[in-house]
């Protein structure tokens, strides 16, 4: 039983780093396309999940503004 919970553990704590990973990797091509970013988008990159990180990632190149990568993901 304690083997399954640490098993269980490791594996939320990889899930999260990769999930930082991603956050922190999103925070440099977003402040070397666009500069220093204001309040509310490192509020935005700080709460997204991981689908929403993939799909801001994706948008950095196309997009001409951080509003449009920071957009809701649809």
């Amino acid at each position: 039983m304690l083997a399954e919970r640490v098993k269980t553990w490791t594996e939320e704590w990889k899930q999260q780093g990769v999930l930082l990973g991603e956050a922190k990797l999103l925070r440099r091509l977003l402040v070397r396309r666009f500069g220093a970013l204001p309040v509310w988008a490192e509020s935005r990159v700080e709460q997204a999940g991981e689908a929403e990180l993939e799909v801001w990632a994706d948008r950095v190149l196309g997009c001409a503004t951080l509003e449009e990568v920071l957009r809701d993901p649809t």
